[in-house]
């Protein structure tokens, strides 16, 4: 599927509806590491996400950020890189109207899910219902739009994370509001081996929103 932004650009996204009995019970939008590093919505990350969340009651649209794969545009540094996440969470609300929102974002879509709501309407606003950030690592901007917002935040920290280890993804993100912190033992920012908890604590932190 294709999603247009608010600029006119074409995002590519893929839709994976909810396998369980029943409506889903919520939408996960889950953003990909960084575009000039491999990263793409085939990572691990957000691949794995959309294999293993429908058999629970979660919908998930993954999708590439604007000049990857057949996504238009071009990178932007993380910038314009918000108007693709605004356009996918209202893509993902289209789809399953009257459920929860939650994005689920790994490395560089972590911290672009942290600013979501940098340049967001009303409408963006009220649709967020929660954050998981997977190895953020806290360095795409100086301050981030939603650490004095209510919406709920669970960083996911690896411990031997090469870019923002929990010791200090704790101290950065110290005073932030509606915000919990969880180390992932022994695996580092590429998540070796722990793809099993990843799924785990996204499984949890979305069923305690709902």
């Amino acid at each position: 599927m294709q999603i247009t932004t608010s600029d006119q650009v074409s995002i590519e996204a893929q839709w994976h509806p909810s396998t369980a009995d029943g409506p889903a019970r919520a939408t996960v939008v889950a953003t990909h590491p960084h575009p000039l590093h491999g990263g793409d919505m085939s990572n691990t990350a957000p691949a794995t996400l959309a294999r293993e969340l429908p058999a629970h009651g979660f919908s998930v649209l993954r999708f590439n950020f604007r000049g990857v794969g057949a996504s238009t545009g071009k990178h932007d540094d993380g910038d314009a890189e918000h108007l693709d996440l605004h356009a996918a969470v209202l893509a993902a609300a289209a789809n399953e109207p009257e459920v929860p929102v939650i994005i689920a974002g790994y490395s560089f879509g972590a911290d672009m899910a942290l600013d979501v709501l940098t340049g967001a309407p009303a409408s963006i606003v009220e649709l967020v219902s929660g954050i998981l950030a997977i190895a953020p690592p806290l360095r795409m901007f100086e301050t981030f739009s939603t650490a004095d917002s209510a919406i709920p935040k669970h960083l996911l920290v690896p411990q031997h994370d090469q870019f923002r280890p929990p010791e200090a993804a704790t101290e950065f993100a110290a005073g932030w509001t509606s915000t919990t912190i969880e180390s992932m033992a022994s695996t580092d920012h590429f998540l070796l081996g722990a793809t099993d908890q990843m799924v785990t604590t996204a499984q949890a932190f979305v069923a305690g929103l709902l």
